[in-house]
């Protein structure tokens, strides 16, 4: 662990700039032609970041449609997320389905909305890169004919701890590690057996996920002293200016990373990419969470309360069902936590292990799943029901076998929180883990738009309010595996619950 005062002492202060001067510069250059970001998220915690966002499950042009629609009608800040779950795909379906979701949006804005793209991942480096953005670039210009000049790589997720210092990536320390800084390859998210790495230094980190089509040395870096070059005047326009500069030279997608440190640091960023961009440049962004809050010029909106959480709808008298399918450490702290804490709750777990049994048949799944449900609906008319699946994490050294087990489970988890639905609604879902949060978004609430409303803890884990099927009038927590602290989902589902 290094001291993070000890790093940045090499870097200028922090240039101060106020959210609304991104929001007026975002404004001047759509003034002519309305520019919408359409945010491609590979799982549904990247909306944790932002509030008052339409996000879409379903992608045909009706979608988009709508999506813009909304944009217009409510004047929201010019941005849409759309639940790609890419990151529980294979490769191949992961490009189809990219490919797919931009030719739709293109389609839909047919000229009268110019769309920037954004491709957001994980801010611990998990997902597939550089696949998504070539995909991206490659059916824009197909369709537009417009080439990409660069495509800005800014994974940095400061509210959950994850920052980028002179083109490294870090995980902070918590707890008695507060203060310290350690290379995110040197964490457990490195050894993810999908989409594992092993370089933190970000100019590596391309070149090694790229197999060095991309050498280190051609990665455009944005240190903090570019960054924030206007820091000694506090001047933002000499910092976006030098960030213009850098990106210059950038041509045939060149990946650009970013150091990030403070939402400022995001402001700043954002003028400098809006510079570029009024000189010509065309880019995409491959991001974690709070690059659009940022570049949008959006201000960093409080966490909810127990009462906006439910404004607008009636809570049910039910309990509420709390999905758990993260296997990371901090999750498991969570959850340990929470049934701790929670003595009222019922604990229901989902034996992974009888699930992906070879020996299992579709018909013992089915009895499994079924008995499981049934015990849900009962615990939900008395009280909060936690479904947690197995802590035993089963992994090959096959990446795609390990992919087709993850489905497998998630398979089950949607398929109790779809038939308790349908069977005796929830007063709330909140769902743990990014592939089961889409998956329980998706298929087992059967939402297609929703409003994201805002974070439930300061800048993470986010409120979605279902504005059509059957959870519609149900808040809906969409909760990433690895932020917060020990006590965070405990926090969340006291917010939210009747009996704890």
């Amino acid at each position: 662990m290094i001291p993070e005062a000890e790093v940045l002492a090499a870097f200028p202060a922090e240039v101060q700039i106020p959210a609304q001067l991104v929001a007026d510069a975002v404004a001047a250059s759509s003034a002519n032609s309305p520019r919408i970001l359409v945010v491609l998220d590979d799982d549904p915690t990247g909306t944790q970041s932002v509030a008052d966002l339409a996000v879409l499950t379903r992608w045909d042009v009706e979608d988009f449609t709508w999506a813009f629609d909304h944009i217009r009608r409510n004047q929201t800040k010019p941005a849409v997320y759309v639940l790609t779950n890419t990151r529980s795909l294979d490769p191949a379906e992961a490009a189809a389905r990219n490919e797919e979701i931009v030719r739709n949006a293109l389609a839909a804005a047919a000229g009268d909305v110019t769309l920037g793209f954004v491709s957001r991942s994980d801010s611990t480096l998990r997902g597939h890169y550089p696949l998504e953005p070539d995909v991206i670039a490659a059916t824009v210009a197909a369709e537009t004919g417009g080439a990409t000049d660069g495509v800005a790589i800014v994974p940095a997720f400061p509210d959950a701890g994850r920052v980028t210092i002179g083109g490294v990536h870090y995980m902070r320390g918590s707890g008695d590690d507060a203060g310290s800084l350690t290379p995110v390859a040197e964490t457990e998210f490195a050894k993810d057996a999908t989409f594992g790495f092993s370089n933190s230094r970000m100019a590596k980190y391309v070149e090694e996920k790229s197999q060095g089509r991309f050498p280190a040395e051609d990665v455009i870096v944005l240190d903090l002293n570019i960054i924030r070059a206007g820091a000694s005047a506090q001047d933002p326009a000499i910092s976006a200016k030098a960030i213009a500069d850098a990106i210059e030279p950038a041509t045939d997608s060149t990946p650009i990373v970013a150091d990030i440190v403070t939402e400022n640091d995001f402001r700043a960023l954002a003028l400098g990419l809006e510079e570029a961009e009024r000189r010509g440049k065309k880019l995409l962004y491959r991001v974690g969470p709070p690059f659009v809050r940022g570049r949008i010029g959006q201000e960093i909106r409080e966490a909810l309360t127990g009462e906006e959480a439910y404004a607008g709808n009636t809570p049910s008298t039910a309990g509420g069902l709390i999905v758990v399918g993260s296997h990371v450490g901090l999750t498991t702290r969570q959850l340990n936590v929470l049934t701790s804490e929670h003595s009222s709750a019922r604990i229901i777990e989902i034996d992974v292990e009888r699930l992906v049994a070879e020996t299992k048949t579709a018909a013992e799944a089915e009895q499994y799943i079924a008995t499981v449900v049934s015990d849900v609906v009962d615990a939900l008319r008395e009280g909060d029901v936690i479904v947690h699946t197995s802590r035993l994490l089963i992994k090959t050294d096959d990446p795609a076998a390990s992919l087709k087990i993850a489905r497998t489970v998630s398979a089950a988890v949607v398929s109790v929180v779809n038939r308790t639905l349908k069977t005796f609604p929830p007063r709330f879902v909140i769902a743990k883990g990014g592939i089961t949060s889409s998956d329980v978004a998706a298929h087992g609430l059967e939402i297609r738009h929703a409003i994201v409303r805002g974070p439930m803890l300061p800048g993470i884990v986010s409120l979605w309010e279902p504005v059509d099927g059957p959870a519609k009038g149900i808040p809906y927590i969409v909760f990433a595996g690895n932020v917060g602290d020990d006590q965070s989902l405990a926090h969340v589902t006291r917010k939210l619950s009747s009996t704890f």
